[in-house]
């Protein structure tokens, strides 16, 4: 049974970046599911702007919303050095189209307050995080104005700090997951870039979170089809938002060039990169991802960085060298409407 914060068990996912356009969130409720608007790299404005048109439809949506981190604004003396090589490192791609690297951007907190108090002033239903968390008080003046908070969770540990703050449910993010881990603790050991943090399956990660907290749990990751989504609900899940599924649909506002890559058979593996924004992202793997296995940790100022090679890339129509998000289980998305994939998983329901 969906739990009543969500009244379905199918969350389209925030896909910052231009995929998660108020029509693809539209055509989501339309369908029977819910679904979620990204504020990650949009203006307060922007921001609003998609709001009022999807209350204008009538839909039910959510807004995520991007946690800056303190400790990279600005990056340390150490990270800003490794910043300028990889800068030195991106001028062979940047040559590759005639572009030029801009300079480093260190000051980017995506607008963190001015889309808190825009929120705060004019509140949504739901309101998700990603990439740390908000705060008390920010969660807590958020359930005043009227909206359920939500936390982006990739651990048990995490999860106990999410609900700490007093949010109303978690998003449990497995690292099967494509696009952005939402991980905001360091991992109990060393791993290199490229590998996958501890929890075995999603259904494993979720049990794992539910002995720690008493929360209703969103499952995330590697999640494409009717069968995946009743394996995370008997694993305790109320729903599971899901984001590859969705990225070759009709309303998706991924790039064509993109939903191509995922029905192409020369990509063969995912793999998690910082290669492109300095966060761990899943990515198809490209020749971009290959060469840059080394990426430092450093967003956003990396995805600022990168920013014109993936505007010459998708201009030019070169799969290698843009970001093709995608979690583990891309060879199961389909193109078509939206709603066929909502109905799919809702199918017998």
């Amino acid at each position: 049974m969906p739990h009543d914060l969500f009244g379905t068990p199918v969350i389209a996912a925030p896909m910052a970046g231009g995929t998660s356009t108020a029509a693809f969130v539209e055509a989501v409720h339309r369908a029977g599911g819910l679904g979620f608007l990204a504020a990650g790299y949009k203006s307060v404005a922007a921001m609003q702007a998609e709001i009022s048109t999807l209350r204008e439809s009538g839909a039910r949506f959510g807004m995520n919303v991007f946690v800056p981190d303190p400790a990279q604004l600005p990056p340390s003396a150490a990270m800003l050095a490794e910043l300028e090589e990889y800068r030195l490192q991106l001028r062979t791609d940047a040559r590759r189209y005639g572009v030029e690297l801009p300079q480093l951007r260190l000051d980017d907190d995506d607008e963190w307050q001015g889309k808190i108090d825009a929120l705060l002033s004019d509140p949504v239903e739901l309101v998700s995080f990603a990439f740390g968390l908000p705060g008390p008080d920010v969660v807590r003046a958020l359930q005043r104005a009227g909206s359920a908070v939500l936390a982006t969770v990739t651990t048990a540990a995490e999860a106990v700090q999410a609900a700490g703050q007093g949010v109303d449910a978690l998003v449990v993010q497995h690292t099967s997951a494509g696009g952005h881990s939402a991980a905001f603790l360091p991992a109990p050991e060393p791993r290199p870039a490229y590998a996958a943090r501890p929890g075995g399956t999603t259904a494993q990660l979720l049990a794992g979170v539910r002995s720690a907290v008493d929360l209703p749990l969103v499952a995330a990751g590697g999640i494409m089809d009717a069968a995946g989504l009743d394996a995370v609900l008997r694993a305790g899940a109320v729903a599971a938002q899901l984001g590859t599924a969705f990225l070759r649909t009709d309303q998706s506002g991924a790039k064509q060039l993109h939903k191509d890559a995922l029905a192409d058979p020369h990509f063969i593996r995912t793999r998690l990169t910082r290669a492109f924004t300095g966060r761990q992202a899943r990515a198809l793997e490209n020749e971009f991802v290959r060469d840059h296995a080394e990426a430092p940790e450093a967003y956003p100022a990396v995805h600022h960085l990168t920013a014109p090679i993936r505007a010459a890339a998708t201009a030019a129509g070169d799969a290698e060298r843009l970001n093709l998000w995608a979690g583990t289980g891309w060879q199961k998305a389909h193109a078509g409407p939206v709603a066929a994939v909502v109905h799919g998983l809702l199918a017998g329901r």
